[in-house]
Order: structure tokens, then sequence, then C-alpha cells
């Protein structure tokens, strides 16, 4: 086990072959998301370049970029540390992932047709055995997809450029509260089928804001708690 956290073979070395840099960056943005690299965690380049079995340039340039994107902080005469997000961050970020999403799930209901709802069922399922085997980084990716499918079958291209913006950031909020929120959210899930597939847009918009104002209360509560 080094420093950075992780453990010898947890991380798959990279192939030299294509966009090395690109590689790099999207590599560590998925340990932070998933928390395997954890909030406040000091980032050693040399270890990360050895997980990774690269040079230590692309690794400085992804953790520059993280820095740009607030995912990393870069302290001086310290190093590099994965960003701790604030209470202020998280509820600001949540908010607009509400708006976003109730809009999704009306958009849904109101164009969905039975291959998305049976798309969204499938899903459905695969979050409840997550959360039934007490999978949580399962459930968490679950979730993700559940959402991304609503999103998709909302069928606004704009709206979805703006939600893959933040999806990330939700993923990594998420995370820490998915336990918790355990079986009420697919509770809450289902609800939302329910609503999509009878194309009611009022309670598709009304249960999709419940649910994630929901998720918002639970991350307050664990910040608070």
């Amino acid at each position: 086990m080094l420093s950075t956290g992780l453990s010898q073979g947890a991380v798959p070395r990279l192939e030299r072959p294509g966009p090395l840099r690109e590689r790099v960056y999207e590599t560590l943005l998925e340990l932070i998301t998933t928390r395997a690299l954890s909030p406040g965690q000091h980032l050693v380049e040399s270890e990360l370049a050895g997980h990774l079995g690269v040079s230590r340039q692309p690794v400085r340039e992804a953790l520059q970029r993280l820095n740009t994107e607030g995912w990393v902080d870069l302290r001086p005469a310290q190093g590099a540390f994965v960003h701790e997000p604030t209470e202020q961050e998280a509820d600001q970020l949540l908010s607009v992932r509400t708006l976003l999403e109730a809009e999704a799930a009306r958009l849904a209901a109101a164009g969905s047709g039975s291959a998305g709802v049976a798309a969204l069922e499938k899903l459905c399922e695969k979050g409840e055995r997550a959360v039934a085997d007490d999978d949580p980084d399962l459930a968490v990716a679950a979730n993700a997809e559940f959402h991304a499918k609503v999103m998709e079958l909302a069928g606004n291209v704009v709206l979805a450029g703006l939600a893959g913006q933040v999806d990330r950031r939700v993923r990594w909020y998420y995370q820490p509260v998915a336990r918790q929120r355990g079986t009420q959210s697919w509770i809450e899930h289902r609800a939302l089928i329910a609503a999509i597939s009878a194309r009611d847009e009022k309670a598709a918009t009304e249960v999709m804001r419940a649910h994630t104002e929901h998720t918002r209360a639970t991350c307050h509560r664990r910040e608070n708690g």
C-alpha cells in the first residue's frame, strides 16, 4: 500500500498507444469520483506515475487540469490534494441537479414509449440487487445509469449536455450517502417509472424533484451529523 492509498494492482497500468495525457486524466478523475482517492488525500506524482506505468509528466499535467476543474487542490510547497467539497458546494450543485432532473423527468413522461420504460425497469432492478447485496459502489453506478437513461429519454440535447457537466460531481457527492439512501432511493425510482409509464408529466416532475431533494437532505444530514 502506497501513501496514495491505492493497493498494488488496484489501478490498471495504461498502455502506451493513444492519447496518454487524456487517459491519465480520465483515470485519475474516475478514481476521485469513486473515492478510491478520497477527499483531502495527498497525491504524490511519482507514486501515481508508478501505479499507472507512465512518466511523471502526464500525471503532472493531469493534476494541473484537475486543479483547474476543482477536483484537486495544488498547495504551494505541499503538493496536490484531492479537493474536499464544502457543504455549500454540494448544496449548490444538487440544487442545479434538481432543476435539470425534474425537467428531464417531465420530458421523459411526455415522450417515452414502452422500450424506454422497460430500460428504466431493468436499471432499477440492477440497483435493487446492489442494495440487497450491500454493494454501494454498484448502487452508485446503477443510480447514475438510471438518471442518465431518464435524461436520454427526455430527448433534449442541450439539457443532456448541462446534466453531463454535473454528473460526475453528483456521483462524487452521492457515494458517501448511498447506503443511507438505500432501498428508499429505489422505491422513489419505481414511483418515477410509474409516472413516466403513465405519461403523467406533472407526477413525474414532482416525483423526481422530491427524489433529488431527499438526496440533498441526506447529504446535509451527513455533513452536519
